[in-house]
């Protein structure tokens, strides 16, 4: 058994857009941006149930909308959803870069939040 649950959606853009996508964003949503030291990402939102909206400074590559999917185990899961049809495309720092089957991308990551064993969903 292992579980899973989305945690992260996120805005990623290059690094000449990333403070004009944050400041938008933030304005957008009335919110406070929360960066991470020394990271690429800045929290912008909570969604709810654990969830968040963040930004990510991509060092290069084209500005999109991406998913993480948090899990207690990368491998189960990643094979689980490549049973449903994602495709792996890539791998960093532990991280499986995935593509569904319209192509968009959406990574796995290990478990990030404190609050995972809360919301996650158990898969046999």
């Amino acid at each position: 058994m292992h579980r899973s649950r989305l945690h992260v959606v996120l805005i990623d853009s290059s690094p000449e857009a990333a403070d004009a996508e944050v400041a938008f964003w933030a304005a957008a949503l009335g919110g406070d941006p929360q960066p991470e030291a020394d990271t690429p990402f800045t929290v912008l939102s909570a969604l709810g149930s654990g969830q968040i909206l963040a930004h990510q400074r991509l060092d290069d590559g084209t500005s999109r909308i991406h998913l993480d999917i948090e899990t207690d185990d990368v491998e189960r899961e990643v094979r689980r959803l490549e049973g449903h049809g994602a495709a792996r495309v890539g791998e960093h720092d532990g991280c499986i870069h995935l593509r569904d089957p319209a192509g968009l991308v959406f990574c796995v990551v290990p478990v990030q939040s404190d609050d995972f064993e809360q919301h996650a969903t158990s898969w046999a």
